[in-house]
């Protein structure tokens, strides 16, 4: 029951602010998640008497899941609905009885008395109407993923730097608090250096829905068709991938991949199972699994450090064995625990490569929401009502949320080139022409700053000794190893920043293989 006092005031999206840990005039959460500056408890307190005029394109199943999350949030008001299929269409006016009817996005588009629209179509309607949505004057939130096309996802990004509209996409994860509070961990360095990141997701279902007649067969199963649908990349691996680099803090530069139709041959175009492997810079890769004919392992998104592991989805994470005991005294403790009772005698080592048994520690204390991946609208609490409420305080204030939309961009095209990897059966590197400000981040690891630190070891190490040969060449007092010092470090520095030279170039010659590979 709503306080009265409160009244108009989202307190979801209050209270989710609040267990962030946000203060105001506090800056350490903003920084690491500088799209929530668009929705802090303070403009929430300003907007309490104003509704943003929502319309929704696509009244299907994930349209009447936003519906019911509209309903909910005190600052939006639905005045419109668009389908071009009848029963979705009535569907919607049945739960939204007040709001004018339209069978032609662009005919809604035409009111003057809608604020923003919300985008739940098949994926190759994504782009049209964002781009005919922005340029009528509408603030925008469509579903994942951005566009069918690289091209198409380009030509969004492009309209928006030029824009002075809100666009959002529905990459919820940005907005779920134990997500938001394991990259946190992550990026302290709570599992030391990310050297790695598994993500699969694993459902048992056709994807295929009843057909009434069959020249609706494309139309209603859209998703099991090239010229509407990306498959389990743009459907699934869009959310993860956008984790993953969230934790990298980068973009991946290269992808293999291989994907089929396994099981379900029922005349569908796009693959049942896939796995795809994207490789960072550094080595760094994230393996990417998922399938639709089997469910055992269900959905999650892994990330590895040298530390540690983060399970993304159940909001829980491992830190790895205690190695400061000694060897033997780990040895002989693992021999009391009955380590080894089922190891063969002549075994090629003392431990058996089998997973080993971590205690878990969770990310939120408490319950928490855990989203199993089973359901095909999306799970209570997973994020989505949050970043809808933020997309209508948006409407309201005309305030971006930063990275949204580059967020969104970075994993859409890393799945349209995962297809196209698979599609092509070849190794891609990440087209120039397709890159973003985003992927330009330099992340400096504890990994980066020890190799620089060595190098810089060295260069002292070396300036030293040329001060000591010219304390031997020159006759000079050995009171000069101690008084000399300034200039040691002055000529370390040169030595470190001339070695740059080198290293600059074997960086632009391997930057030159790539390209021609």
């Amino acid at each position: 029951m709503r306080n009265k006092i409160e009244k108009g005031v989202d307190l979801n999206l209050r209270q989710f602010i609040k267990s962030l840990g946000y203060v105001t005039g506090g800056t350490a959460l903003l920084a690491t998640t500088p799209w929530l500056t668009s929705c802090t408890p303070e403009k929430l307190k300003e907007i309490k008497h104003e509704k943003a005029r929502i319309a929704l394109i696509g009244t299907g199943s994930r349209g009447q899941y936003h519906i019911h999350n509209l309903k909910e949030i005190p600052h939006a008001r639905i005045v419109a609905v668009c389908d071009n299929y009848a029963p979705n269409l009535q569907q919607a006016v049945e739960l939204c009885p007040s709001a004018k009817a339209y069978t032609d996005y662009r005919k809604l588009l035409e009111s003057a008395d809608i604020d923003g629209v919300i985008i739940s179509t098949p994926l190759n309607w994504h782009a049209p109407i964002v781009l005919d949505a922005l340029a009528a004057g509408k603030h925008v939130f469509c579903e994942k993923a951005m566009a069918r096309t690289l091209d198409e996802c380009k030509a969004i990004y492009d309209a928006y730097q030029t824009t002075n509209q809100v666009l959002y996409f529905c990459m919820q994860r940005m907005y779920d608090e134990k997500y938001i509070k394991g990259m946190q961990m992550i990026h302290s360095g709570l599992i030391g250096d990310v050297v790695g990141m598994r993500c699969h997701w694993f459902r048992n279902a056709d994807w295929r829905r009843p057909v009434p007649s069959p020249e609706l067969e494309h139309q209603i199963n859209w998703r099991l068709y090239k010229e509407s649908s990306g498959g389990l990349m743009t459907e699934l691996a869009c959310h993860q991938l956008e984790v993953c680099n969230w934790a990298a803090k980068r973009m991946p530069v290269s992808i293999i991949g291989m994907g089929d139709i396994v099981y379900w041959k029922d005349g569908r175009e796009v693959y049942d199972s896939v796995n795809v492997t994207y490789r960072y810079s550094d080595g760094t890769k994230i393996a990417y699994e998922s399938l639709i004919s089997n469910k055992f392992n269900g959905m999650e998104d892994q990330i590895l450090g040298h530390k540690g592991t983060m399970e993304m989805a159940k909001g829980i994470y491992y830190l790895e064995e205690d190695h400061s005991t000694s060897g033997i005294r780990q040895l002989i403790g693992q021999v009391k625990d009955k380590v080894f009772a089922a190891i063969p005698t002549a075994g090629p080592s003392w431990r058996p490569e089998t997973k080993m048994e971590y205690t878990p520690h969770f990310v939120i204390e408490g319950d928490i929401n855990v989203n199993n991946g089973l359901s095909m609208i999306g799970a209570d609490k997973d994020g989505s009502d949050i970043i809808l409420s933020s997309f209508c305080q948006s409407c309201i204030t005309g305030e971006k949320a930063q990275n949204v939309v580059e967020e969104a961009y970075c994993s859409t095209v890393l799945c349209l080139l995962g297809n196209q990897a698979m599609e092509e059966e070849r190794h891609i590197l990440f087209p120039d022409e397709y890159k973003i400000p985003y992927m330009k981040f330099i992340i400096i690891t504890s990994q980066k700053i020890k190799r620089e630190r060595n190098i810089y070891l060295i260069c002292f190490l070396l300036s030293f000794a040329i001060n000591i040969i010219a304390i031997l060449v020159y006759t000079r007092p050995w009171i000069e190893i101690f008084t000399q010092l300034g200039y040691v470090l002055v000529i370390s520095f040169f030595i470190y920043f001339i070695l740059w030279i080198p290293r600059i170039l074997i960086i632009g010659l391997r930057h030159l293989l790539r390209k021609k590979k």
